[in-house]
């Protein structure tokens, strides 16, 4: 069977779903950043900050629509998926929006957020050991328990096309807002995982403006997609290790790589301590108490990854905030 890959026209269509729940997230114009990296006048840094969804990720966007889309298949069935956290949370926001029962497969090790979020808007969490998942599966193996033993409707945090069209939602807010204020594009720096939100977003931002450069980012612990990119194929990392616990993926989705290849430039990977210091200059310049995977983005325009010479905007996502306070203020020291 043939992949159905997300379009243009499939992330319009997500728009009509997302309105009904939530409210776009802003896009924020930086100026210190714009200093930081010696920008000219009249050359704008714009932050996307997902952090101000009501799960505190971009995650809900996908989630949204996915429910939406899938209601007759899921019916009274519930909903399973596996999920580092904020997907979690995201298709919990979903669930009790239309009325489904979640039951989600989580890392022990994840930020107590993270689990309370989730629980916070209904979903049943299972556990396992993420540090021995390569070796154990026990990630899959519990989702698949959970869709065989309940019945569920199985849900992929990024490899699906209604997920990818639902992210995809945020970048034609970012679109929408840099058009109605006139503004042009160079940059769009988002994070890499298993690709739903770049999927999204790059389907978005080619259409709006075909000239920008879409760039990934990633943990140089994690980067399979810029192997993926050299290779010309997908390439599978079998133990992705890092602080960015939101950008561990081992591979990036069969549904997003085609889009991935045809719209994104090149990824760039960025170390643990660059993203810790991008963490504490958010917090220190915009009172933002980011994720390490959130933060990522910036660090590379921070730490002068990314080759950002051009005249139009820059524009950064900041994909979630959802951390501990301890484990945020141990990062930042």
């Amino acid at each position: 069977m043939p992949v159905r890959i997300a379009t243009i026209d499939d992330v319009h269509a997500a728009r009509k779903v997302i309105v009904r729940h939530v409210s776009p997230a802003p896009l924020i114009r930086s100026w210190p950043l714009e200093r930081e990296l010696g920008f000219p006048e009249g050359r704008h840094v714009w932050l996307k900050d997902y952090g101000w969804t009501p799960v505190g990720s971009f995650k809900l966007l996908g989630a949204l629509n996915w429910t939406d889309r899938n209601q007759e298949l899921i019916g009274d069935r519930p909903i399973a998926a596996h999920s580092s956290g904020n997907f979690a949370s995201g298709i919990s926001f979903a669930g009790m929006r239309y009325g489904k029962r979640v039951l989600v497969v989580m890392p022990e090790s994840a930020p107590q957020t993270k689990f309370n979020l989730t629980r916070s808007f209904g979903a049943e969490v299972r556990t396992y050991d993420i540090s021995r998942d390569h070796e154990t599966g026990d990630r899959d193996r519990l989702t698949r328990e959970l869709a065989d033993n309940e019945r569920a409707v199985q849900a992929s945090p990024y490899d699906d096309p209604d997920v990818i069209a639902g992210n995809g939602v945020g970048g034609l807010e970012i679109v929408d807002e840099l058009r109605r204020q006139d503004r042009n594009l160079s940059h769009f720096l988002c994070q890499v995982s298993g690709g739903g939100l770049m999927a999204g977003h790059a389907l978005a931002i080619a259409d709006g403006f075909p000239q920008a450069q879409i760039i990934g980012i990633e943990p140089d612990t994690a980067d399979d997609f810029r192997q993926s990119l050299e290779a010309g194929e997908r390439v599978r990392i079998e133990r992705p290790t890092g602080i960015c616990d939101g950008l561990l993926s081992y591979d990036v989705g069969e549904h997003n790589w085609p889009i991935l290849k045809q719209h994104v430039a090149s990824s760039v990977p960025v170390p643990d301590s660059e993203t810790r210091e991008a963490m504490k200059w958010l917090y220190e310049k915009h009172g933002l108490r980011t994720e390490p995977s959130g933060a990522i983005a910036t660090a590379a325009a921070l730490h002068g990854r990314v080759n950002l010479d051009g005249t139009g905007d820059l524009v950064i996502v900041i994909s979630g905030r959802n951390l501990d306070e301890s484990q945020f203020r141990e990062w930042i020291a």
